[in-house]
């Protein structure tokens, strides 16, 4: 079944989030290889880092299955005490811990020389928390990335989270994609969509000589949503995080008809 939205599906933003990730980014090298062979190769790499938790942050950790086992093991151990002893009985709780955290990205290389041409990042939410040890690690490269020669392509479709700096102000949109070429530096292009616009055609910057590419980011959007089956999964009857502007939850109320029911 197609996804019910025009363009980027609101509902992605959550468990499945990182499934998408990986299966846009590998779509989207589908996608970009035959347009680019021979002279390019298109491949995916990937970024690991520890991603540490404080109290004054929200965890990043999945704890769904760490509840459930301190759960079990807080019905199934029962001190033993002397005769007489009141004790109180523990709660169980989750104590904050460092997790790897590992993204893809694709980068776009000569076939001759593997030289790095362009870097196509697709953000993830850790890029996007502030303070995060993520997003210190994703500014780090971004930053390395507008100083060099390479080309940067990031794709923000996340409507959560602080957004990736710029010097002049985007216009207000739910999602961006941001097409920085070296040699036009510090200017970059700026595309910018809602919830209810389909997804943009961009262009691919490879080498000066060498025309742009395209990138249809709604078929690659279409592609992955039906190969990976979204609307199995995803529960279009439950509230989106984060919620959408007044003007947004009205129109979300005209589609729920049309929106796919959540399958047993």
């Amino acid at each position: 079944m197609p996804s019910p939205f025009p363009g980027m599906d609101p509902f992605l933003e959550g468990p499945e989030w990182e499934d998408f990730h990986a299966t846009f980014n590998s779509v989207i090298r589908e996608y970009l290889s035959p347009r680019l062979e021979p002279r390019y190769v298109v491949r995916i790499e990937r970024r690991i880092y520890v991603e540490h938790t404080t109290d004054d942050r929200p965890p990043v950790r999945r704890v769904d299955v760490a509840v459930l086992v301190a759960e079990e093991t807080a019905q199934a151990y029962v001190p033993s005490v002397s005769s007489g002893v009141v004790t109180t009985a523990p709660v169980a709780c989750i104590l904050p811990m460092a997790e790897e955290m590992r993204e893809t990205y694709l980068v776009i290389r000569l076939q001759d020389t593997q030289e790095i041409v362009t870097v196509l990042e697709t953000l993830s939410p850790s890029n996007k928390r502030p303070g995060g040890d993520g997003r210190r690690e994703y500014l780090r490269k971004r930053e390395e990335i507008v100083e060099s020669r390479v080309h940067l392509v990031e794709l923000d479709l996340l409507r959560g989270g602080r957004r990736m700096p710029t010097t002049t102000q985007l216009p207000p949109a739910d999602y961006y994609a941001i097409v920085s070429r070296s040699h036009w530096r510090p200017r970059a292009d700026a595309y910018a969509w809602t919830v209810r616009d389909p997804l943009p055609t961009i262009l691919v910057p490879v080498k000066k000589a060498d025309p742009e590419v395209t990138l249809d980011l709604q078929a690659v959007f279409t592609t992955v949503y039906d190969r990976a089956r979204y609307d199995l999964s995803l529960d279009y009857a439950s509230a989106i995080d984060p919620p959408l502007g007044d003007s947004d939850r009205g129109w979300l109320q005209e589609q729920r008809t049309n929106l796919a029911s959540p399958r047993a």
